[in-house]
């Protein structure tokens, strides 16, 4: 029998609030606490409490035969509790059934595998423990913050006692192999790993509403007949993905909810694949082979490496000078300045501060609440000054705290001419990345992403839109009407119908202007 196995990511950071400079050694409250209120109840109510029924609908209609697996971060929990413990109730219903596990991750859903060794291993203990105190399930699979592995890694989660751990099907990583097997670490051969299908996860998470998409709609029968099409001898299909795809990245007007409602069913009585937990997995599988990562790998973005938290100056600088106060954190026993120290850890923060432009970049813009990653950065650092003079408060009580002014000064100047540095680099790449800039042609739109389509088709009126694609070639119209919203597609339709005749001349003034546009944009 083959497995479908279900693993979804619950997390909600806790989002700072603006603080500026002079706040610097005057406020130390850093949360915005009444926006990580309104989004955690919103998102609760839009995804969590209706999916979280759902799935305990299907468990009690499909009993043993259907299983899903969570991870669900230390700060989303500890949001569960102060905003809305009607969350953690239905979590625990699921729980009760027997048919849901639960993994563990760090507490922060912080990037601190990457830096220090003793920090991953408390945040790691600290959610396994939250888990089990909410829960009542003691976690034996890990997962990292966003699917984040390498090798040595893999060496860390291994020693704390893991047997298995969930990472990403990276194409570069797995080459010509599938990652529908068990795998295992190259370091560590007793480390099982379960890698991610990330072509069908996908297109759950982020192609089922996506009109451009040439398998749009995604149907219940469509995925469980890909599903079924599979190679045979393939043994295990991990569809692992972020729980906020229900509802909230998808909203219920898509239909995706009632495509999960249907998907058990469907897929037991017309394939011969069951459900199962990766616990189970790991006790039933073997290995197929080892798979070697001396580069960190994860399910973010195109690249699926680390360059959406840690891929520019502004990050790198950010991330080095929080995990500098490290050794004095470990000194500190006061609870308010401990949890500030996770909660700046939450990797969301540098991944507010990425620059990349074109291939994702309207995926990060959707969940950054700054106007810029330089405001990311700068509104962090500012924080980061403050916590640095709490903690050095805390560490060393007799210290001289009379120059801290001028030494805030110098901090934020650096942050300054860094914002600007990197600014200046990312804008010359940007100007490359699209055909150079100034050279770029209005014929050329059908050869962009779609992501970048539907960025420009925003900034133009439908109108100019419509006369401009007059006598277009059926390549360049087929590139563009599939990536205009779907009131903007009515409008352009209706527009058809009355626009017999056109001069060139318009046509060649509406081109040139698109074309400014894209300069304007990318230029």
């Amino acid at each position: 029998m083959r497995s479908i196995c279900f693993y979804f990511q619950v997390h909600q950071p806790y989002r700072l609030r603006e603080y500026r400079f002079f706040d610097i050694g005057d406020k130390h409250n850093y949360l915005d606490d009444y926006t990580n209120q309104m989004i955690m109840r919103r998102v609760a109510e839009k995804s969590y409490l209706p999916m979280n029924q759902l799935l305990l609908n299907l468990i009690n209609e499909n009993g043993s035969d259907f299983k899903v697996s969570f991870s669900i971060s230390g700060t989303a929990m500890d949001q569960f509790e102060a905003f809305h413990p009607e969350v953690i109730e239905s979590f625990r219903k699921l729980a009760d059934t027997g048919n849901v596990e639960f993994l563990t991750e760090t507490y922060a859903h912080s990037l601190a595998s990457l830096k220090s060794k003793d920090e991953f291993a408390k945040q790691v203990q600290m959610h396994s423990e939250k888990t089990e105190r909410l829960f009542g399930k003691v976690p034996t699979t890990f997962r990292n913050t966003e699917l984040i592995y390498s090798d040595e890694i893999g060496e860390m989660v291994s020693n704390m006692g893991y047997k298995l751990m969930l990472t990403e099907g990276a194409k570069h990583v797995l080459g010509w192999r599938s990652p529908n097997f068990m795998y295992n670490s190259v370091s560590n051969p007793e480390l099982k790993l379960l890698l991610k299908n990330f072509r069908l996860s996908d297109d759950i998470a982020f192609r089922f509403s996506e009109q451009s998409w040439k398998d749009w709609p995604l149907t219940t029968e469509k995925f469980v007949d890909w599903l079924a099409n599979t190679n045979p001898d393939e043994e295990v299909v991990n569809l692992f993905m972020d729980y906020e795809t229900f509802g909230e990245h998808q909203w219920e007007e898509t239909g995706i909810f009632s495509f999960m409602q249907d998907l058990p069913s469907e897929l037991l009585s017309k394939t011969d694949f069951i459900f199962s937990t990766p616990k189970e997995l790991g006790e039933r599988l073997k290995p197929v082979s080892a798979i070697h990562v001396p580069t960190p790998i994860s399910w973010a973005d195109e690249e699926r490496d680390l360059t959406a938290w840690l891929g520019n100056e502004l990050q790198d600088e950010a991330f080095d000078k929080l995990y500098d106060l490290e050794p004095q954190i470990k000194s500190i026993t006061n609870p308010k300045i401990l949890k500030d120290w996770l909660y700046l850890q939450t990797s969301d923060h540098f991944y507010y501060m990425c620059t990349k432009w074109f291939s994702d970049g309207d995926v990060h813009s959707y969940f950054n609440p700054y106007g810029t990653p330089y405001d990311a950065f700068i509104n962090y650092m500012n924080v980061l000054s403050d916590f640095s003079i709490q903690v050095e408060k805390n560490s060393n009580p007799e210290s001289d705290f009379s120059g801290f002014r001028e030494t805030v000064s110098n901090i934020a100047e650096k942050v300054e001419n860094v914002a600007r540095k990197t600014a200046k680099t990312t804008s010359e790449k940007a100007k490359t990345a699209y055909n150079k800039g100034k050279n770029v042609k209005f014929e050329d739109i059908k050869d962009m992403s779609d992501t970048a389509v539907k960025k420009l088709v925003k900034e133009i009126k439908v109108e100019e839109l419509s006369v401009a694609l007059k006598d277009a070639e059926k390549e360049l119209v087929d590139k563009v009407i599939p990536n205009l919203s779907k009131k903007a597609k009515q409008k352009y339709d209706e527009i058809q119908k009355d626009l017999q005749s056109v001069k060139k001349s318009d046509i060649k003034k509406f081109k040139k202007d698109i074309e400014d546009r894209i300069k304007d944009l990318w230029g």
